[in-house]
């Protein structure tokens, strides 16, 4: 058994968010774990840009009301305590509404022998997706 420090909160990196994400990681243990567990906080109307996980991507809301959207248009909201399952290879954003910061717990998946990277990163999501998302 073996008790990890907490590392520094991290600014969400610019190639991978619009607007101000930080990133706290909760668990990433080494080899042979593969579980990864981030709190992430977006401010208001911040959210990532495209991407997919290898393995899948679990989205646990724990503060304000998220969104998720896919390649064929869907979206959806979230408020605390409700979770959100992206399977492997399923393209999708999330972030905050604009009028309210959003905290979730973001869990995936690593290593484990599969082909690729764990997560791939694509562009960034259009306004008018996010801006009709509230519709």
């Amino acid at each position: 058994m073996e008790i990890t420090p907490p590392p520094p909160t991290q600014k969400g990196p610019e190639q991978w968010f619009t607007g101000d994400v930080w990133i706290d990681v909760l668990g990433a243990p080494p080899e042979p774990a593969r579980l990864r567990v981030y709190a992430v906080r977006f401010a208001p109307g911040a959210h990532t840009f495209w991407h997919r996980h290898s393995s899948g991507q679990t989205l646990h809301v724990t503060e304000g009301t998220a969104r998720v959207g896919t390649r064929d248009g869907r979206v959806i909201e979230l408020q605390p305590g409700q979770t959100v399952w992206t399977p492997p290879g399923e393209w999708h954003w999330h972030g905050a509404a604009p009028d309210r910061f959003m905290t979730h717990l973001a869990m995936w998946e690593v290593g484990g022998g599969g082909t690729g990277p764990d997560t791939e990163w694509a562009d960034e999501v259009t306004d008018e997706l996010y801006e009709g998302a509230g519709a």
